[in-house]
């Protein structure tokens, strides 16, 4: 089975072509971060009209790229084809969406909207096919932090989400505040590795009630005030490229501050094994590419003998293959999407 998939839930424009829901055939990007960097964030209607410039370069790149790798392929041996329904931003949902959906009619071949989360944790699976299930699958980027239950691929039950800013949103808003440049996450992970993560303890969040949620909100706020008490000034993104010469306190405030996200992370998958019992442990999302939470889950873990596995880089950030490879396991039961569905900015993972 051959899948064409398209992802444009924000700001990068992704096609890929996925043979039997394992064999990336190609998988073609383009970002935009450099229009989005003077604005320290992704401006939504910049955003919706760069896909529509980009969206069908982006998917004749991606069949040139399957013939350059030795699989000729065209239009015609396509079986599905699949595009991100939601979440995201509404104007880049609708492009993707629109031109997946009129490319599956041209071709009278099925057509499936595709969860982006749901793509996500199947980016799992396509580094580790043979992953042991049940697992706890964390999905952490920078609009989502959410942990699900799954007895199978297809079917994610969530346990806990955040419930204000995710992990990735904590990173850029506090290199924001600092000056530090956009996209913040990996700003932040490569100067943290010069402070001293033990600096300043940071409180977790705490939840009176029985559930058990995420929440990154507290830090953030802590973090600004922990700044403006100590004088610590906003910088240059020009200046990070020296970190040696960045204030001391300024650098243990940005290990500090991704020591603790990553604390809360650890602590919420702890929770998540209280509940259930599992065969391994799935970290997928933008977040998910920080080599310190990486070093540190797989430590933190490895008492229990339950593995903890990690999508590839490139499969970490919104790309296409992982659209396709949540498409392949609807396509594989018979599903089908119908022509109208509409694109939904706020989809949940379950919902219909």
């Amino acid at each position: 089975m051959l899948i064409l998939g398209i992802e444009s839930s924000c700001d990068e424009t992704a096609a890929a072509l996925l043979q039997d829901g394992r064999t990336i055939l190609a998988s073609v990007v383009a970002s935009q971060i450099p229009i989005h960097v003077p604005f320290g964030g992704v401006v939504p209607e910049l955003a919706s009209r760069e896909h529509v410039d980009n969206i069908c370069l982006v998917v004749d790149a991606c069949f040139e790229e399957a013939c350059s790798k030795g699989t000729p392929v065209s239009w015609r041996d396509l079986d599905v084809i699949a595009a991100t329904r939601g979440p995201g931003l509404i104007g880049a949902l609708m492009v993707g969406l629109t031109y997946a959906k009129s490319a599956a009619f041209a071709l009278q071949i099925p057509f499936l909207a595709v969860n982006h989360l749901q793509g996500h944790i199947a980016s799992v699976f396509l580094e580790h096919p043979d992953a042991p299930l049940p697992a706890l699958s964390l999905v952490v980027s920078g609009g989502h932090t959410s942990l699900y239950y799954l007895e199978k691929p297809s079917s994610p039950e969530e346990l806990a989400r955040t419930t204000d800013d995710a992990a990735g949103e904590a990173l850029d808003k506090i290199a924001k505040f600092l000056g530090l440049g956009y996209p913040g996450g990996p700003v932040v992970e490569r100067l943290a590795r010069y402070g001293d993560p033990e600096a300043i303890r940071f409180p977790l969040p705490k939840f009176t009630d029985e559930g058990f949620h995420f929440s990154f909100s507290g830090i953030k706020s802590a973090a600004v005030r922990y700044a403006q008490a100590n004088g610590i000034q906003p910088r240059t993104p020009d200046e990070t490229e020296d970190p040696e010469r960045l204030p001391k306190q300024l650098l243990d405030l940005l290990a500090s501050y991704q020591s603790r996200i990553i604390d809360q992370l650890l602590a919420g998958i702890e929770r998540g094994l209280e509940e259930r019992e599992v065969a391994s442990i799935h970290i997928s999302g933008g977040v998910s590419c920080n080599q310190e939470l990486r070093r540190r889950a797989i430590e933190h873990f490895s008492g229990t003998r339950t593995p903890v596995l990690f999508p590839r880089p490139s499969l970490t950030t919104d790309n296409a293959a992982m659209i396709a490879a949540a498409a392949y396991l609807r396509a594989e039961a018979g599903e089908s999407d119908p022509w109208n569905i509409s694109p939904d900015p706020n989809l949940r993972v379950g919902s219909s």
